[in-house]
């Protein structure tokens, strides 16, 4: 499975690992995902999903049946 945030889509970037003799390397820079269990009101069910951290936190603040709707994405 790729490493892509289901709600905010956010995924791993490329950069360069620059060394002090200013020698680049490119690097691959992950983001943090986690797995999760979310509880979804309207569905009486625990949905998985694989979430960045900045997407649990707004997920936290909003609630996951505001943010799908935000982001349109449709729980089943």
């Amino acid at each position: 499975m790729s490493r892509v945030c289901r709600l905010s889509g956010k995924s791993s970037l490329v950069g360069h690992r620059v060394s002090h003799s200013n020698i680049k390397t490119k690097v691959r820079l992950q983001s943090n995902l986690q797995s999760k269990r979310v509880y979804v009101p309207s569905l009486k069910r625990h949905v998985r999903l694989k979430l960045s951290t900045s997407a649990l936190r707004t997920l936290n603040r909003i609630g996951i049946e505001a943010y799908a709707a935000r982001v349109g994405l449709k729980l089943k």
